[in-house]
């Protein structure tokens, strides 16, 4: 990787959609070199996709949470429980196994503070590995470098 390479990155980051045309401008390569290069990062896993970045206060979405979640047993067979009911859940935008005092961290999203309640209750407090479940609500976001 070198600066040139960096700057696609960069660029790409910033706007997926970004033409050909205009990355090579900005990165100081041919446009033919440029394609060479966005196709080689994609093809290595350098670039593993591109998406859209959705503004969830149009689409109904007034509530973020994180939630810690910890497990009542260390199982192989609990976490892969516990994962399949979390992939399931669209409420659950990420999901990530983590290190320390609880075993995952949910990103969730929801209309309002009822429906995360319903979610609370409904969803994760039904589960049978769930010992412990702790809410963090998202006040605001001042910085959000999310895809």
């Amino acid at each position: 990787m070198d600066q040139i390479t960096d700057r696609i990155l960069q660029e790409l980051s910033r706007n997926g959609r970004i033409s050909n045309i205009e990355l090579a401008d900005r990165c100081g390569l041919s446009p033919s070199a440029c394609l060479r290069r966005v196709q080689d990062l994609e093809r290595r896993g350098i670039i593993a996709g591109y998406r859209a970045v959705l503004n969830r206060s149009a689409m109904g979405v007034g509530f973020v949470a994180y939630a810690a979640v910890g497990l009542n047993s260390h199982t192989k067979a609990s976490q892969e429980a516990f994962e399949r009911a979390m992939a399931r859940a669209p409420e659950v935008v990420e999901c990530h196994s983590i290190t320390g005092s609880v075993e995952y961290l949910l990103r969730i999203e929801v209309l309002d503070l009822p429906s995360y309640k319903a979610f609370h209750t409904d969803v994760m407090g039904v589960l049978p590995q769930v010992n412990a479940i702790t809410s963090y609500v998202v006040m605001g976001s001042p910085k959000d470098a999310r895809a």
